[in-house]
C-alpha cells in the first residue's frame, strides 16, 4: 500500500525550530516530486515549499524563504522540512505530498499531487 506519513511537528516559541519528516512505503520517493503545503483554520492549503524529482532543484514561498530548508534523506526514503525562526502565522497543519512528475515542482499544481499525507500540527506561540 502506497503511504506518505508525516511527523515532527508539535508547540514550538516563536523563534524556534522543528523538523517535520515524511516518510514513504509503497514506492520510492526519489522519483517524485514532493511538496509540503500547509493549512491553517479558515484558510487555504497553500504551497510551502516543494523539490523535484529530477534535479532537485527547490521551491520557497515567499513567506518562508530563508528560514524553511526542503532535502532528501539520504537512503530513508524520507524528505524533511527544516523550519527555523518559526512565527505564530506559521501554526497550521503541514502536509507533505507526491507527485509522479519530472519537470520543476514549482509548475506543479496543487491538484496534480498523487499522494498525501494525514498531516501533522504545527502550532507556534508562546
Amino acid at each position: 500500500q502506497w503511504q506518505l506519513v508525516e511527523s515532527g511537528g508539535g508547540l514550538v516559541q516563536p523563534g524556534g525550530s522543528l523538523r517535520l519528516s515524511c516518510a514513504a512505503s509503497g514506492f520510492a520517493l526519489d522519483y517524485y516530486g514532493i511538496g509540503w503545503f500547509r493549512q491553517a483554520p479558515g484558510k487555504e492549503r497553500e504551497g510551502v515549499s516543494c523539490i523535484s524529482s529530477t534535479n532537485g532543484g527547490t521551491y520557497y514561498a515567499d513567506s518562508v524563504k530563508g528560514r524553511f530548508t526542503i532535502s532528501r534523506g539520504n537512503a530513508k526514503n524520507t524528505v524533511y522540512l527544516q523550519m527555523n525562526s518559526l512565527k505564530p502565522e506559521d501554526t497550521a497543519v503541514y502536509y507533505c505530498a507526491a507527485v509522479g512528475l519530472t519537470g520543476p515542482c514549482i509548475d506543479v499544481g496543487i491538484t496534480e499531487y498523487d499522494y498525501w499525507g494525514q498531516g501533522t500540527q504545527v502550532t507556534v506561540s508562546s
